[in-house]
């Protein structure tokens, strides 16, 4: 049988889009890939159409590493309106429920301490969370919401930073993976007595990746007869790693590990990183200033997880 070739370049990287409000994440993987005429891409992590700000987007080999980017610490910023909850709990939605409630500084000062650190979340009935089979805004588009059960969440950071008048109030937020800001919109405003929705939605940080690493959409923009753009821009596939502990290994160890053998901790004394867990945590393994991959530390022994 013959194989198909695969269309496009073999590509291997990431790039970092500054994504504009109106596209959904899947608009923009499939723009950057037909403007880089690319075989393989993929993103790390949602954006709703609403939201702007950091979209990793990977490409070839880089899509090893979408698990981790994903896992990574998040930084947004949002706007929270007072006095209109909506369907979709952001200003797309339709306005289900309204109050004249204006909370005062104090009064959110007062209810953010509730929503840091360990905290039970309900996700937006507008979600991609799977209720039998199907996604929550599949059936919510559909007219049957579903009554979505509490899940476990992680916030690091949750600050009031600006009030730009009785009905806005503007917060940064650092959390972990799968929390929703448009449900801590949606309870902090239940917490301070009425009724809140996002209307506007910045992401900052995804694990490693800032600001400083994205480039606007339409900077990347190409006409339909010009060459592709030039994968310049990529940043390197290990990029997505920064964020975990550095590991140095011989030539010889990986090489071992590169052909799958595990490493015995006690060969690895004095190098492990104080911020590597030894009971089941990722370390970055390196050869001199080369990636090898990620590894495990699990029951004594390094493990190799994903190799690049």
């Amino acid at each position: 049988m013959r194989h198909r070739k695969p269309r496009g370049r073999p590509l291997d990287g990431w790039l970092i889009v500054d994504k504009p409000p109106g596209l959904t994440s899947t608009d923009v993987v499939n723009r950057v890939r037909r403007w880089f005429d690319a075989q393989k891409a993929g993103h790390g992590g949602t954006l709703d159409p609403l939201a702007t700000g950091l979209l990793p987007v990977a490409f070839g080999a880089a899509t090893k590493t979408v698990p981790y980017v994903m896992d990574g610490t998040k930084v947004y910023r949002f706007t929270l309106r007072f006095g209109e909850a909506r369907d979709t709990d952001d200003a797309d939605g339709q306005v289900v429920a309204t109050s004249d409630v204006r909370p005062d500084d104090a009064a959110i000062g007062a209810a953010l301490a509730r929503f840091r650190g360990d905290i039970m979340q309900v996700p937006p009935a507008f979600s991609a969370v799977k209720v039998a089979g199907e996604r929550a805004y599949d059936l919510a588009r559909a007219g049957a919401a579903p009554v979505l059960e509490a899940r476990a969440a992680r916030v690091d950071r949750f600050e009031l930073v600006d009030r730009p008048d009785p009905d806005s109030a503007v917060f940064e937020v650092q959390s972990g993976k799968g929390v929703y800001m448009r449900s801590l919109a949606r309870d902090l405003a239940r917490a301070c007595g009425t009724f809140g929705h996002v209307a506007a939605l910045r992401r900052l940080r995804v694990g490693p990746f800032t600001e400083a690493h994205a480039i606007p959409l339409d900077k990347l923009s190409r006409g339909e007869d010009t060459p592709p753009t030039s994968p310049d821009v990529l940043l390197p596939v290990a990029t997505a790693l920064a964020d975990i502990p550095a590991l140095a290994l011989t030539e010889a160890e990986a090489f071992g590990l590169g052909c799958g053998q595990a490493i015995s901790l006690v060969m690895l004394l004095g190098r492990i990183p104080p911020a590597a867990d030894p009971a089941g945590g990722l370390a970055r393994a390196m050869a001199g200033e080369r990636v090898i991959g990620l590894c495990r530390l699990e029951d004594g022994w390094l493990k190799p997880e994903r190799l690049l």
